[in-house]
């Protein structure tokens, strides 16, 4: 159930005829803003190719919806073992209260094209060099083409003593592994917000998706405790394992801020490494070796995340470089064509690119993969760049949030003239708490 927006510092909420006059003008919006730049489809390209996409999250099927649209006579096969979609933007809601746990829970068979073949299975291997991925059951499946979509892996396991089936209980919070493991971090922090005390949220230094989220959570732990009345008997700390809280400068600098002004401390440069879940203590490592021990009664664990096994282990990742070490998909960042097999492409978050880890850069980049695959499938070069466009609609109160858009360069690229991407405003939190699930869905069916 949506509460009424707490007063706080920093606190810029329209007043209700205000917000009647955004209602009215947001419902002129459109859903989703950031054009792709893709050509607008011309009649289905025939051919007899074979498309085999590893992943069933939102770019997996958003480009499997596209190519069956664009191709007259091509055989498309999804592998992916879940049978749940999960609407992970909405996430943070449930794990703050906002949101029941039913609207980030679909079906995917509902979302495959007609006529797609899906294997029910999880890719274990892929083999670049024949044209070939194998299943966990021991299928070898040849393809022509190949679309790479097997989101991240998170990797709890660097956090010793770190348990997901213990999220909800003792403190410990994580929003990222499921719709479970959100609903159970809204028990926990209802549990905390009752009583106030010391709370620990962290930031681990690989490339995340949705780098967001652990600052949501923090601005909304907040909330809920000046909301509780608990706010004077808590202190909440950010400890972030980089020198930053955020990879795009202007918005790092906004956040530390309003976090100042807020009383939330942060401290830079302290890896979390470990967790004592019964005695609620966690263990951090900082760069010169020393190990820092801090008790907690609220603990948000953000795992370290990289690629998973089956693209880490294959000579798809990056052999050098930045991205190489988290084992991610060696896709060019502007065409997301994989650099040395031309017949592969990388859409979401395992792609091994500066930015891009959301929802949103799958909208934007779905139509220029779609795209560029047909070029490639007709003997032609790809002939549209993709330029990182991601977007964070940064929430800093139930009620308000700050709508971020950027690119690779992490230069700001608003596209609704009305909303100030630094200033919070009800008409951002609008659009997080109602429009974007819609938007998402579209992206989800090829829509746009």
């Amino acid at each position: 159930m949506l509460h009424r927006p707490s007063p706080g510092p920093l606190a810029t909420g329209p007043t209700q005829p205000a917000r009647r006059r955004w209602l009215r003008s947001a419902a002129a919006l459109p859903l989703v803003t950031a054009a792709s730049g893709a050509p607008a489809p011309a009649a289905a390209q025939k051919t007899s190719a074979h498309i085999v996409i590893a992943g069933s999250g939102l770019g997996g099927i958003a480009v499997a919806n596209r190519l069956s649209k664009m191709l007259d006579g091509a055989k498309i096969t999804i592998i992916d073992r879940k049978e749940e979609h999960n609407y992970q933007p909405g996430y943070t809601l449930v794990a703050t209260g906002v949101w029941p746990i039913g609207k980030v829970r679909e079906h995917n068979a509902e979302f495959h094209p007609a006529g797609a073949e899906w294997i029910k299975d999880m890719v274990t291997e892929f083999d670049p060099a024949s044209n070939t991925v194998v299943t966990a059951g021991g299928q070898r499946v040849r393809y022509d083409f190949l679309v790479v979509a097997t989101g991240v892996h998170l990797d709890f396991a660097q956090i010793e003593g770190m348990d997901v089936a213990a999220i909800g209980s003792n403190g410990l919070a994580s929003v990222y592994p499921s719709p479970q493991a959100a609903q159970a971090t809204w028990n926990a922090m209802q549990a905390f917000t009752a009583k106030g005390g010391q709370a620990l949220m962290t930031l681990p230094a690989t490339p995340l998706k949705c780098a967001g989220a652990p600052l949501k959570m923090t601005f909304m732990l907040r909330d809920r405790l000046h909301q509780a009345g608990t706010l004077g008997a808590s202190r909440v700390q950010f400890m972030s394992a980089l020198g930053n809280v955020f990879g795009v400068p202007a918005v790092n600098d906004n956040v530390l801020a309003r976090w100042k002004a807020l009383d939330i401390g942060v401290e830079f440069s302290h890896k979390l490494t470990g967790v004592d879940i019964g005695a609620r203590r966690a263990m951090f490592a900082t760069p010169e070796g020393e190990k820092v021990e801090r008790p907690y009664d609220f603990l948000h664990v953000v795992p370290p995340m990289r690629a998973p096994d089956p693209v880490k282990n294959s000579d798809l990742a990056w052999k050098e470089g930045p991205f190489a070490a988290g084992g991610w998909l060696e896709v060019d960042k502007s065409t997301l064509q994989h650099r040395r097999y031309p017949n592969v492409f990388g859409i979401g978050d395992i792609n091994g690119t500066p930015r891009g880890k959301t929802a949103a850069t799958v909208k934007k980049s779905a139509p220029i993969v779609a795209h560029n695959l047909v070029q490639v499938i007709a003997q032609q070069k790809p002939d549209v760049d993709f330029d990182g466009y991601t977007s964070c609609p940064m929430i800093t109160r139930e009620g308000s949030a700050m709508l971020i858009e950027f690119d690779y360069e992490g230069r700001l690229q608003p596209s609704l003239p009305m909303i100030d991407p630094l200033q919070d405003s009800f008409l951002a939190w609008l659009m997080k708490y109602r429009m974007l699930k819609p938007a998402y869905m579209a992206v989800l069916k090829g829509r746009v």
